[in-house]
Formats: structure tokens, C-alpha cells, sequence
């Protein structure tokens, strides 16, 4: 790459971590659309994702933010299937290594289904089938479909306990910069509790669809979750506040997440936590 006339080589270690960085941005643009609209638009949320999607085509330029969320989307499902099959998170092949790629595979599957239904609002303005739904009935339909879904479901609650465990101890800190922000600590603490709660509906809706022949439409995505809430008066409230500051937690993470540097040495990095 040229600059100002100079070679600067760009190695696969400073490629991968600009992705990772990517990933984590568009991480932040969903959570903090989810979270403004679950606090200011009430009528929209009690439609769960779709009437997500809805007032956002309705805001100025909003054809545009949704094309922006399909790009983001996708980019971070990618980056999460990368995580899972790759390890490119370096969280290693122990017990709560697996754990969390497998956690990651559901987080992937879910986004997917987010960036169609965004792709389904800017391209017709509606989503009348539901993305997650035609998702779930394709995989109920072929043989041990029902056993896959229950699975993610429970690969659902495991992963709400890690992130209940993130936001109370804070380890999660072991992997950003010092120089972050001071509040990083209570805004990514309260996002990952709120993350958690919203986990374990998602998996609960996968559980019922698959063990317990609840049928495609229990299947609920990251808005359906949050809209389930909607009646819960001050639960619903904490838990969008939440989402929102998630959101501001992964901006915060796009710039100052440490991120090992690829190497032949192995992939778990001396910071885990």
C-alpha cells in the first residue's frame, strides 16, 4: 500500500484485526437502532423486529440506514461463523471455549435472519413472511430439524449465563485498552445483563419450537425479544436501556479492543479472561 510516496506493508495480522474492528461497529449499530427505538417508539416495538424495521424506513433517509444495517448485519454474522469455525476470537478448544464458539454459531444464525428481514423493508417495505420464521420452518422440515433448534436454544442459555457473568464481575474488561473510556466498565456491565435477559427468551422460543413442537412462529429474533417485554413496565425499560448502552459498549470495543496478533504459536492470548 502506498502513502505519501512511502511502501507500508500491511500484514494478515493488521487485516484481521480491521475486520474484527468492523465487525464490532455494525455490533454497535444494531444494538443502539434497537435500543432508541424500543425507548421512543412504544406502538413500533409491540410489533417486535418488523415494527423495528418499519419506523426506521419511516425515518429520514431511512431506505438508506436500512441498506447500511443489511451491510453491518451480514458483516458481523460473518464474523461470528468465522469465530465459531475458526476461532478467530481466539477463545480456544477447552470446555468454555466451545461453549462460546457455539454461542457465537446461534449469534450468527440470529444476525442472518436480522439482515434479511432489513434487506426484505429496503427493498419492499415489508417482511411478511418474517426471516426467521422461513429459517426455523426450513430447518423443522428436514429430519432431526426439531433436535438442531432445541439445541441452539440451550447453546442460547448458556451463552445468557456467560454474558450475566460478564456484566456482574466485569471480566470482560480483560480485553479492552486502558485507555477506554472510565465508564466502559457500567455501560458494557449493564449491556451484558440486558443481552442476557434477552438471550434467554431467544432460547426459550428456540427450546419450545424445537422440543416441545411450538412451531415456527415461537421463534423470536433479537427485536421480538425486546417487544416481548413490552407489558413488563420498568423490566422492559431497564432492559432496552440496556440494549442501548450495549450498543455504545461496542463502539467503544470497534476502537479500543485488544485483539491478538495472528501467529504460529497457538490462538488462545495471555490476556483471556
Amino acid at each position: 500500500m502506498q502513502l505519501n510516496g512511502e511502501t507500508i506493508v500491511v500484514d494478515k495480522s493488521e487485516k484481521f484485526s480491521t475486520l474484527v474492528r468492523i465487525g464490532y461497529f455494525s455490533r454497535a449499530i444494531l444494538y443502539s437502532v434497537l435500543g432508541l427505538i424500543a425507548l421512543t417508539s412504544a406502538g413500533r416495538i409491540g410489533e417486535g423486529t418488523n415494527g423495528i424495521f418499519q419506523a426506521i424506513r419511516e425515518f429520514p433517509l431511512g431506505t438508506a440506514i436500512l441498506w447500511l444495517m443489511v451491510v453491518g448485519l451480514l458483516a458481523y454474522a460473518l464474523f461470528r461463523f468465522a469465530s465459531t469455525a475458526l476461532d478467530v476470537e481466539h477463545h480456544g478448544t477447552d470446555s468454555t471455549g466451545w461453549a462460546t464458539r457455539i454461542g457465537h454459531a446461534g449469534s450468527a444464525i440470529g444476525h442472518l435472519a436480522l439482515a434479511y428481514s432489513a434487506y426484505k423493508f429496503a427493498t419492499s417495505g415489508s417482511d411478511n413472511g418474517g426471516g426467521a420464521e422461513e429459517a426455523a420452518s426450513g430447518v423443522l422440515a428436514v429430519e432431526f430439524g426439531g433436535i438442531v433448534l432445541g439445541l441452539l436454544g440451550i447453546a442460547f442459555f448458556a451463552t445468557a449465563v456467560f454474558q450475566a457473568k460478564k456484566g456482574i464481575t466485569g471480566s470482560f474488561m480483560n480485553r479492552i485498552s486502558h485507555r477506554a473510556p472510565s465508564q466502559t466498565r457500567w455501560i458494557g456491565g449493564a449491556g451484558y445483563l440486558a443481552r442476557a435477559v434477552v438471550f434467554l427468551i431467544i432460547g426459550w422460543s428456540l427450546f419450545k419450537a424445537g422440543f416441545m413442537s411450538g412451531g415456527s412462529d415461537q421463534i423470536k429474533t433479537l427485536g421480538d425479544a425486546v417487544a416481548s417485554l413490552a407489558g413488563e413496565g420498568i423490566v422492559f425499560t431497564l432492559v432496552a436501556i440496556g440494549i442501548l448502552a450495549f450498543g455504545l459498549f461496542s463502539l467503544v470495543l470497534a476502537r479500543y479492543r485488544i485483539i491478538p496478533d495472528l501467529g504460529a504459536e497457538g490462538r488462545v492470548p495471555s490476556f483471556r479472561a
